[in-house]
């Protein structure tokens, strides 16, 4: 079969641009009203997306008086998503850093049941100190600290995901017998972090387990990317350095013994598009203008763990060392060599600086037709920068409808995209394999630790 994009949309806010929640064109809705996500998730799944995604932050944001963000709690959303849309997989984001792996593992196979097959988790660890505060008050986890708990985190979950064959349930009424206990098996985990018992209280979930997506783009954080993610999120300002990430991270899949063209990579793209390149940069330019530097050099603050931009001016065109070393933040260490290469590459004011992380914090910024926006998504497909694109509307719904009505028939015209669902799952949708299970190696079922029924 021909390779095709594959297309995520990432709802957040009122859209991706930081002044979008006071732009007449969008949704009037709370964000805290279930009908605004469910309305946005059923636009994606009729223009045939495979996902949508939502983020997560564990704390209240400083800049919360001037920028409204996704207030409710996403792994919720999705259960409510999953009962409104048939066809469409269901992201949301989930810490390793602040659970515990036998309630995310039984969240998000729940939601896989609940929506029949179309359920993935987001992987993030979480780099806020403001979360550190929320969760116990003990002090932000180092970066390398969060990845060495969520390797053991993630060996869990999968554990417990496997817990059940798929043919442990035979629910049969006649003989009185609902399950078979040699084909539940528990995993008698005990590790440096975590001690778990399992097995996980229900069945195998229709994807054998969820889709696991990722978003680091550190050293560490690729590894653990190719280690474990069937999608990555990505953010790049210039092609160039998505293609170098692109041919790293499929090396480093298949050094972990992985298929390179089974771990998908999605970078983040914001277009802002109009019938004319004028009219989109009229439309840039007016969203702008909403924008609030304060807010702006809060938003920057937070990136760099905390550092103080308040002495910079707005109009001097910036230097690296005006940044803190990047190896000394533990934040999201990845976004701030983001910024930084930013930063040597154009030497933008600090003013402008802002202007362009405001529209989507660190991924693709670009204002155009739909015919430049579909060239773009083309260009990176066909050249080794994507296998698809996580859609960063600017204004929501508004952006996403004229990006449904305009590029997305130019790409299935080009046949680039699909024209129908091929598939009901997500798994099916990303073209990926059904995850291996332990009771189908017959090797590795004799003498298993203990089966439930012997428990």
């Amino acid at each position: 079969m021909k390779r095709q994009l594959h297309l995520n949309l990432f709802i957040h806010g009122r859209g991706h641009h930081e002044a979008s929640w006071r732009h007449p064109d969008s949704s009037p809705l709370p964000l805290t009203d279930i009908r605004y996500y469910q309305d946005l998730a059923q636009r994606a799944e009729a223009a045939l997306f495979d996902s949508i995604f939502l983020a997560d932050q564990l704390a209240l944001g400083g800049d919360v008086t001037q920028a409204p963000r996704t207030w409710l709690e996403p792994i919720t959303v999705l259960a409510a998503l999953a009962v409104a849309t048939s066809r469409v997989g269901l992201i949301a984001t989930a810490s390793t850093t602040y659970t515990e792996p036998f309630n995310l593992a039984r969240q998000f196979a729940s939601i896989d049941h609940i929506s029949n097959g179309r359920a993935a988790w987001n992987i993030v660890t979480s780099w806020l100190a403001t979360a550190a505060e929320n969760y116990g008050g003990a002090g932000q986890v180092a970066h390398a600290d969060r990845y060495t708990r969520g390797d053991e985190f993630m060996a869990v979950v999968n554990e417990l995901w496997d817990s059940w064959a798929a043919d442990a349930v035979i629910d049969d009424r006649a003989s009185g017998f609902y399950a078979r206990g040699e084909r539940i098996r528990p995993v008698n985990h005990r590790g440096d972090f975590y001690g778990v018992a399992g097995p996980l209280n229900m069945p195998r979930s229709p994807q054998g387990r969820p889709v696991l997506v990722q978003a680091g783009s550190s050293d560490t954080g690729r590894r653990f990317a190719a280690r474990y993610a069937d999608a990555v999120f990505t953010a790049h300002m210039a092609k160039a350095t998505a293609q170098e990430f692109y041919a790293d991270l499929k090396k480093l899949a298949a050094d972990e013994g992985r298929a390179p063209a089974q771990v998908l990579i999605l970078p983040g793209l914001s277009p802002m598009i109009g019938s004319t390149e004028a009219e989109a940069q009229r439309l840039t330019r007016e969203v702008n203008e909403l924008s609030d530097p304060v807010v702006g050099r809060k938003r920057l603050s937070g990136r760099f763990g905390g550092h103080d931009f308040s002495h910079l001016p707005l109009d001097r065109p910036l230097v690296p060392e005006d940044f803190p070393d990047p190896s000394s933040v533990e934040a999201a260490r990845s976004r701030t060599e983001v910024i930084l290469n930013l930063v040597r590459r154009d030497k933008p004011t600090l003013r402008q600086l802002l202007g362009y992380l405001a529209g989507a914090r660190g991924h693709y910024v670009m204002a155009g037709t739909p015919e430049q926006v579909a060239d773009l998504m083309q260009d990176w497909f066909t050249d080794g920068a994507a296998d698809g694109f996580n859609i960063m509307p600017p204004v929501l719904p508004a952006q996403l409808d004229v990006f449904n009505a305009e590029v997305i028939p130019l790409l299935q015209r080009r046949g680039l995209f699909r024209t129908a669902y091929a598939g009901t799952t997500l798994r099916e949708h990303y073209g990926l394999p059904w995850p291996a299970s332990v009771f189908d190696d017959p090797t590795k079922t004799v003498g298993l630790r203990e089966s439930v029924a012997g428990v």
